[in-house]
């Protein structure tokens, strides 16, 4: 019947598609035999050590945790060397070198000579390089090691050098954590403790094995210290969690090299009786606090962002969903009414609702849209179209020839033809000289690439170039600008986007402050239309700007949003409210019902 089991956990293995990689980080299983599926959990996990506690008992191996837990039928060769020569029958490992440590409970040589014995009946086992049996636990003295098996290895256990034919025997060197720290995994150690421990690891390397502690806390923080720290095998009773964990720890942590120049306020008119006649609204696509923190961090600190005073929160739902998209978001903001994902400038229904652009320009007001993302993509859209699916593009094209824009700048060239009311310069600093009516510049004939991909300061150029351009026609304007690939970050689980384009986004948000403070009646509003990616960022470097980010999803979350205001009035967008509301705080400071 065990047999039985093991070939139906097997059968789980394979059809949930685990098949190990070659770049699998070195996780080692401890006491894997407690896990509800020993072996094949580890194996498909992708952990490379899996450690099995063994009893001498009436010449037959167990696998235990202590001797009055043995049970007849879980035995080392049903647990482990029916499973490993079944592992190696289809070819699981993939050349990735596996150990099986296996712990000796009872008397060192009486165990060890059944276990080499019992491995000695499984040639397939004996005959192959992947799979190797290390020793540890009570174990003969050094001097023996050369007397076993070639497939015999052993984990030595103190810092003390051995002969050069002993060595050759060692697979690995194991201390006890609780020798030089009692850390329980949370915040850091102490640093008495992380002297020790360091050093220790130094002392440990100098004998070219692969090192492993015990009794580690079982944390990602201590997961994430250790793989650092150049330890080799993690010790976890967590084989997935930790595998998934370190194996993406590399691709997850950025060091920033991108930065900020940061910006001081001049807070001449808030607070004071200045009419609002230009709004400038900044949208960070998926930029919710933690992406903002990561930033700040990344960025020495501090962000022209962090510099203003006035703070609110927005509920970001839809009216269908927990979370909403961009489009429902970026609407809800265009129009003042909630609506249902993709949906874009219309109510839950499909009718058509009047936005912000249409609204101010029949007041006289001048209007424009920035973006990182192509024009017809769904935050733009919302504020000049009105379709029931973003992904609707060819009509949400159509809709910006007939809208009210006095101006844009975006990416997508290729999705727009029949836009002769603008005038298209082809280059960003043509833009704030420009004395064409109506005006548009096209970042990219397609996609616009990511700051990583080249973009360099073009956002916050043409920032410059589109405000100087609107404030040129002497008249009031709103200005929407959105840092769109924040939000392709999160999606991608791509940390140094997130903060590459944060940190950009601040560049743009520095030119707007600057704007306001030469331009008094200027009001700005930045917030994002939610959260993407679930993100968070448990560790990191202040001194090297580096930030380690960690993600629940790859899709958006309703987390409550920032949102920061400038100029007079500002203290308007304080509070926390829905996110609908910001369409009419706007109206209401430009005194239009």
């Amino acid at each position: 019947m065990l047999f039985k089991y093991y070939k139906i956990s097997l059968l789980f293995v394979l059809l949930c598609g685990i098949k190990i990689s070659a770049q699998s980080p070195k996780a080692h299983s401890h006491n894997d035999y407690e896990q509800k599926i020993p072996f094949w959990y580890a194996l498909g996990s992708g952990a490379q050590s899996i450690e099995a506690d063994v009893f001498l008992e009436n010449n037959e191996l167990f696998v235990a945790h202590n001797k009055k837990d043995i049970s007849k039928s879980r035995t080392f060769e049903n647990l482990y060397l029916k499973t490993t020569e079944q592992a190696i029958e289809l070819n699981l490992s993939e050349e990735k070198p596996i150990q099986i440590l296996i712990d000796i409970k009872t008397d060192a040589k009486a165990t060890l000579q059944l276990i080499v014995s019992q491995i000695q009946k499984h040639p397939k086992i004996v005959n192959q390089k992947i799979f190797s049996f290390v020793i540890s636990g009570n174990q003969p003295k050094p001097e023996e090691f050369t007397s076993y098996p070639n497939f015999i290895k052993f984990d030595y256990q103190k810092l003390t050098n051995l002969t050069a034919q002993q060595w050759e025997k060692v697979a690995l060197v194991s201390l006890n954590i609780k020798q030089y720290s009692n850390w329980n995994g949370k915040g850091g150690l102490t640093e008495e403790d992380l002297i020790k421990v360091t050093n220790v690891i130094k002392e440990a390397k100098t004998y070219k094995k692969p090192i492993r502690f015990w009794a580690i806390p079982d944390s990602k923080t201590s997961w994430e210290f250790f793989v650092n720290a150049g330890v080799d095998y993690i010790n976890t009773d967590k084989p997935k969690d930790c595998v998934e964990y370190i194996s993406t720890l590399k691709s997850r942590t950025f060091e920033n090299n991108l930065f900020s120049k940061v910006y001081t306020p001049q807070f001449l008119y808030e607070n004071k009786n200045i009419p609002v006649e230009n709004v400038i609204l900044l949208i960070g696509d998926g930029n919710g606090l933690s992406q903002i923190s990561s930033s700040v961090l990344a960025n020495k600190g501090q962000l022209t962002l962090t510099q203003l005073k006035n703070i609110g929160l927005i509920k970001t739902s839809s009216t269908d969903n927990f979370s909403t998209d961009s489009a429902a978001g970026a609407s809800a903001f265009a129009t003042g009414t909630k609506t249902k994902n993709r949906f874009i400038g219309v109510d839950a229904n499909g009718k058509a609702v009047e936005n912000l652009t249409e609204i101010l320009s029949k007041k006289g007001f001048n209007t424009g849209i920035i973006t990182t993302d192509e024009i017809v993509g769904a935050t733009p859209s919302a504020f000049y179209a009105h379709q029931k699916d973003r992904g609707m593009e060819k009509e949400i094209a159509e809709d910006l020839t007939k809208s009210k824009l006095t101006f844009f700048a975006a990416g997508g060239k290729s999705k727009i033809s029949n836009l002769s009311q603008f005038t298209v310069v082809p280059k960003p600093e043509e833009i704030g000289t420009n004395k064409a009516e109506r005006v548009a510049y096209y970042i990219s004939d397609k996609s616009v690439p990511s700051v990583l991909k080249g973009r360099g300061n073009i956002l916050s150029d043409l920032v410059e170039n589109g405000l100087q351009y609107l404030n040129s026609k002497k008249k009031p304007f709103f200005m929407m600008i959105e840092a769109a690939q924040i939000d392709s970050g999160g999606h991608s689980n791509n940390t140094g986007t997130i903060v590459t384009e944060g940190i950009d986004f601040d560049k743009a948000i520095t030119k707007a402050v600057q704007f306001a403070d030469q331009n008094p009646g200027t009001l700005i509003v930045i917030t994002a239309d939610h959260e993407t990616g679930g993100f968070s960022i448990p560790h990191g470097s202040l001194q090297t700007s580096t930030i380690e980010g960690d993600f629940t999803t790859d899709d958006h979350s309703a987390t409550l949003i920032p949102v920061f205001s400038y100029g007079p009035k500002s203290e308007n967008f304080i509070g926390v409210y829905e996110n609908n509301e910001i369409f009419d705080k706007i109206l209401k400071v430009l005194k239009i019902k």
